[in-house]
């Protein structure tokens, strides 16, 4: 198989030959590992390979599983592999090595996945871009000279490059969907407690931050959710299970869907006319599919909701960096930290227990207020970024000129749509339906009510239907070189 014809297919299609024959898990493996040692140099998207893992594989152990021997990749943050590095995107953190695999990383294993490096992602996951003074700039492969979107930018563009076809990312603020819409890929944040965050915490950012993958393909997206969802022992939350799989929802006829749909920033952000355009389009495919659609918004207090993620990032960031600085022995200093880390540690540092009580209590008002909406439309419709890719560097989180608040504002001014789902647990799906003129996705967020990823699925396959993305391929990918395996095999 040339690496030409192994990024055509998605994990589902690989996994398919695997269980025909086609190809061995080895094989597939061996192109993986090729294609990342391709692109890497230009996309920076992978900093450790596990070339290791071609020893331990072999098709008995494996032909069972739904994703029977597919190459993947797991992110450098929250979710960790026994006995590999978990660095976080961090000076502080390097060299750290996981005790143990986290309770979703056992998941994806069990389920066939193939663990084949770790992923860049931004110092502690709290930046709208991939970009770190540990691993450099992560590029995005339909313009190198953009930001590829964060916190789970490797994860993208690998993905989208067609190194792997789905990969780990997780989300506290957008972190899924922003690099999903950067690159041109499906990016599913699930609702509250449908995938597990422990065996390490209860939940993530108090319940902001939840695990699941990039996919170029929405039934990966899908047929991954069917194979990881599901509570684990100790988690704090009980969230209805799915009355079938998710991936059977994609042929199942959606039924006519009360949808609001709006291009305004929450935060009073400037939109971009095309991402406007692009979303307006969404709304309109709907309309003619036979749901009624109409322009409306949720309304909540924006400046409650703003000091209450501030308080929720600053609060665990220090948390982290305290814990790791104490388990390594090295200072909370810049020579570990960037400087917007350093800033977001010490407000942390200064919030006061009743602090966090109040951001829970904004929690539960904005929710209600959001859940009122919901009680009138199915789905909402936004943009999932307000902005187009911006140029490397414009997020610069080694700025020693913004505190906390500045960098929050700074860093969701060009995703101002997401993070508010986070907050109230919904989940939330960006589709890339849409293209600019200068040649770059666009995504659009659909969210549902809590727990339904179910209505999600059978909405975004009708969309896939009816504004298919899978020919649309970027710059920097493998689609347009011609590589064989080691072997020669064809």
């Amino acid at each position: 198989m040339k690496l030409s014809e192994y990024c055509h297919y998605d994990a589902l299609g690989l996994a398919q030959l695997i269980r025909q024959n086609d190809v061995t898990p080895g094989e597939l493996a061996n192109l993986a590992l090729q294609a990342i040692k391709r692109l890497n140099p230009e996309l920076n998207g992978v900093i450790e390979c596990f070339d290791d893992q071609l020893d331990v594989l072999s098709l008995p152990a494996l032909q069972d599983k739904p994703f029977a021997g597919v190459p993947f990749l797991v992110k450098d943050l929250i979710l960790h592999l026994e006995g590999r590095r978990s660095e976080m995107g961090s000076r502080l953190c390097q060299g750290m090595v996981a005790p143990h695999n986290t309770y979703l990383a056992e998941r994806y294993i069990d389920a066939g996945l193939v663990p084949l490096g770790r992923t860049t992602t931004p110092e502690m996951g709290f930046c709208s871009t991939t970009e770190s003074v540990f691993s450099g700039p992560t590029r995005n492969p339909w313009n190198p000279r953009l930001m590829a979107g964060g916190s789970s930018g490797g994860s993208a563009v690998m993905a989208a490059a067609g190194a792997v076809p789905v990969a780990h990312a997780n989300d506290g603020g957008g972190s899924i969907r922003i690099p999903a819409a950067c690159c041109g890929l499906v990016g599913l944040k699930p609702s509250r407690g449908r995938t597990p965050i422990g065996p390490d915490a209860a939940d993530g950012l108090n319940g902001l931050g939840i695990e699941h993958v990039v996919s170029r393909s929405l039934r990966d997206c899908a047929a991954v959710l069917d194979v990881t969802e599901g509570p684990s022992p100790g988690d704090p939350y009980a969230i209805i299970r799915p009355e079938r799989p998710y991936l059977s929802e994609l042929d199942r006829k959606c039924e006519p869907l009360r949808i609001g749909f709006t291009s305004k920033a929450w935060s009073g952000s400037h939109v971009d006319a095309e991402i406007v355009e692009s979303t307006k389009r969404a709304a309109l495919m709907c309309a003619d599919m036979g749901h009624h659609v109409e322009e409306a918004s949720p309304t909540f207090d924006y400046s409650s909701f703003r000091d209450a993620t501030v308080t929720f990032w600053c609060a665990n960031i220090a948390q982290w960096i305290t814990q790791i600085s104490e388990m390594t022995g090295r200072p909370i200093t810049n020579d570990y930290l960037e400087a917007t880390t350093l800033a977001s540690h010490q407000y942390g540092l200064d919030l006061k227990a009743t602090d966090m009580v109040s951001a829970f209590a904004t929690m539960n008002m904005i929710s209600r207020d959001v859940a009122r909406f919901f009680g009138k439309f199915d789905v909402l419709i936004t943009p999932t970024t307000a902005l187009l890719p911006q140029e490397i560097g414009t997020y610069n989180a080694n700025d020693p000129g913004l505190d906390a608040f500045g960098w929050t504002d700074h860093i969701f001014s060009i995703a101002p749509f997401t993070a508010l789902f986070n907050l109230t647990g919904q989940p939330a799906i960006t589709l890339p339906l849409g293209m600019s003129a200068s040649g770059l996705p666009i995504g659009t967020q659909f969210v549902g009510r809590a727990g339904r990823e179910d209505v999600l699925f059978r909405l975004s396959a009708e969309l896939e239907r009816a504004m298919p993305w899978a020919a649309r391929h970027p710059k920097i990918s493998l689609w347009t070189e011609s590589y064989t395996t080691p072997s020669g095999k064809e």
